[in-house]
């Protein structure tokens, strides 16, 4: 009797290995729920971060926008997929790459506005000159040819917004010449359309942008 006795105190109670498991379970619970809230926190700040981002790039893509009214509805200024197109016309007269008093007074009230859509964000702003596939002649001997004709006028408006407040970081020249006409250079009108300045955002690249941040 005490050998049967013995051997049923040493037995180990089945609610106890119960325990244990459920013991087990429990912690292993907790730490999933720990890892889901955190992964769901992480998610949620995420989340909010993007949607200010949004808000702000909103604001500032409108208040670019509401600078460009005027010059929008007056024909002076085009938009296109976040392209801004200027007449050359309205900058410079034919074959100047000085600018006209009314190309002054556009571009200072688009350089505040523009440095703001650039403040946030890693984005430069491209400033490019094109003109017609008329020779460059007549007194004007300043030039070459087209391509350093679209550079010098590419250039001047850059400089121009850098003295009115857009960083010289966020914004370089470039020259197209002739090339990519946007209308017939058959005729006076579309050579007039194809004399313009363009400017467009585009990505930094992966070293400016880690410099810029840094």
């Amino acid at each position: 009797m005490e050998q049967i006795d013995a051997g049923v105190e040493h037995d180990t109670p089945i609610w106890a290995v119960f325990g244990d498991l459920m013991s087990g379970l429990l912690g292993a619970f907790v730490l999933i729920l720990v890892g889901v809230l955190g992964v769901q926190l992480e998610l949620v700040s995420s989340l909010e971060a993007e949607i200010q981002k949004r808000q702000q790039e909103e604001a500032r893509r409108m208040a670019l926008e509401k600078a460009l009214a005027g010059p929008l509805a007056s024909g002076r200024v085009t938009l296109n997929n976040g392209k801004i197109g200027i007449s050359g016309n309205v900058l410079f007269a034919l074959n100047s790459d000085q600018l006209q008093p009314e190309g002054k007074q556009l571009l200072k009230s688009l350089a505040q506005p523009i440095a703001a859509y650039l403040s946030v964000g890693e984005q430069m702003l491209m400033v490019s000159g094109f003109t017609d596939d008329m020779p460059v002649r007549g007194s004007n001997s300043k030039f070459a040819d087209n391509w350093e004709l679209s550079a010098q006028r590419a250039l001047t408006v850059t400089r121009t917004l850098i003295d009115d407040g857009v960083p010289s970081d966020a914004i370089f020249a470039a020259a197209f010449g002739a090339q990519q006409p946007v209308a017939s250079n058959a005729d006076a009108e579309g050579r007039a359309r194809n004399r313009r300045v363009e400017m467009a955002p585009v990505p930094k690249s992966s070293k400016a942008a880690k410099e810029g941040n840094g």
